[in-house]
């Protein structure tokens, strides 16, 4: 592929953009972005393009703030007319939102090859919007990069591989952490140690009730003893404002992708229901709590680094007691050793050549020092 479109709506994708865009420009390939808008708080888009020196976007939609359907019908609409004008030799998509899906049925539709970074991961709860998403764009997607083993037996079991091209990859959002860990910027105002990193954001979470007040009260209960610093979404920053809060827990706006680095690195441990936070955790030898029932990242869990609590107060105080303040050491290489997007981009290019003699798609025995970024 000479001339690529680039699918792009919410945070997680703006850090993965962010260094698959410069190795395929290294590599000759021409890219042009379209940003859907899925995310449009200004700390949470805008801020990323220009911390992370993203290309500016060719296309900027502005949806957002609509219920699936529409808003993925919307996004399809809009990326159909740009695709048709532009003829692109191929689309690239990233995770598992709207915005993913979107660009892949309007490609796929359209007979342009598409490219699914991060594929074949699967949660197996149907119930989450991020699962059928990632479900359905690696069925019509040709080249899946795949970040770990398990992703690959996933898309394996379900047959991508007899239509479609499987690439073990790595994960790129350990080349980002690693491009960016020495620019790394603390908030003011928030503690440089001695704390608890926590979001909270997905709808299984925030959409029932009853679920929501007992994470408060799971957090609430930890911070008697630890602060906790939540960094909060607008809709949520607004739902925690109906409810009483420990004065412990420091809600704060939304930060850039520097200063999220810092604060994951400085914490002493993470709690989230956010699928790259809890990969970023790892990347900073943190160990994560994982309020959610299930994760896709099932490789953290099985090795002690992830958590799953759920909304089990119990469990949580148990597992604070058991983690806080401790770091990972010599963490195992499961999502590679930092050079996932060269992997996608000579891939993308047809510039592909094995790096050594690890499996493929994984880098030089000497890129190994690059693990953990803590």
């Amino acid at each position: 592929m000479n001339r690529v479109i680039t699918i792009v709506g919410a945070r997680p994708q703006f850090v993965k953009a962010s260094v698959v865009s410069r190795t395929l420009k290294t590599e000759g390939v021409a890219e042009t972005i379209i940003h859907t808008g899925q995310h449009f708080d200004e700390n949470m888009s805008r801020i990323f393009f220009d911390e992370m020196e993203i290309p500016k976007p060719g296309y900027e939609l502005g949806i957002h703030s609509l219920g699936h359907g529409a808003m993925t019908g919307k996004m399809m609409v809009e990326i159909e007319k740009i695709l048709g004008e532009d003829e692109p030799d191929g689309v690239i998509v990233y995770g598992d939102t709207n915005s993913t899906l979107a660009g892949a049925l309007s490609a796929s539709k359209l007979n342009i090859p598409v490219a699914h970074v991060e594929a074949g991961l699967r949660s197996f709860n149907r119930d989450m919007p991020e699962e059928i998403n990632r479900i359905a764009t690696d069925h019509i997607s040709d080249l899946l990069f795949c970040p770990t083993e398990t992703a690959i037996e996933n898309a394996t079991k379900e047959g991508l591989g007899l239509r479609s091209e499987l690439v073990l990859s790595g994960d790129v959002m350990f080349d980002t952490i690693l491009h960016f860990k020495n620019k790394a910027v603390h908030p003011s105002g928030v503690p440089t140690e001695d704390y608890i990193l926590c979001t909270i954001h997905r709808q299984e979470n925030t959409d029932n009730r009853e679920r929501f007040l007992n994470l408060v009260q799971l957090l609430n209960n930890i911070a008697k003893k630890h602060v906790v610093v939540f960094p909060a979404h607008p809709r949520i920053k607004n739902m925690l404002s109906s409810v009483k809060l420990d004065n412990n827990i420091r809600i704060i706006d939304p930060v850039g992708y520097l200063e999220m680095v810092s604060l994951i690195s400085n914490a002493s441990l993470v709690m989230t229901d956010s699928g790259g936070l809890q990969k970023e955790a790892f990347f900073c030898k943190r160990y994560c709590l994982t309020m959610r029932d299930e994760t896709e990242w099932v490789e953290l869990v099985e090795n002690g680094y992830n958590e799953i609590i759920g909304d089990d107060l119990e469990k949580a105080m148990d597992m604070v007691g058991v983690h806080y303040g401790n770091t990972i050491d010599n963490p195992l290489p499961l999502y590679g050793y930092g050079n996932a997007s060269q992997v996608i981009a000579r891939h993308i290019s047809g510039n592909y050549e094995p790096l050594g003699d690890e499996k493929p798609g994984l880098p030089e025995k000497d890129l190994r020092s690059n693990l953990g970024c803590g």
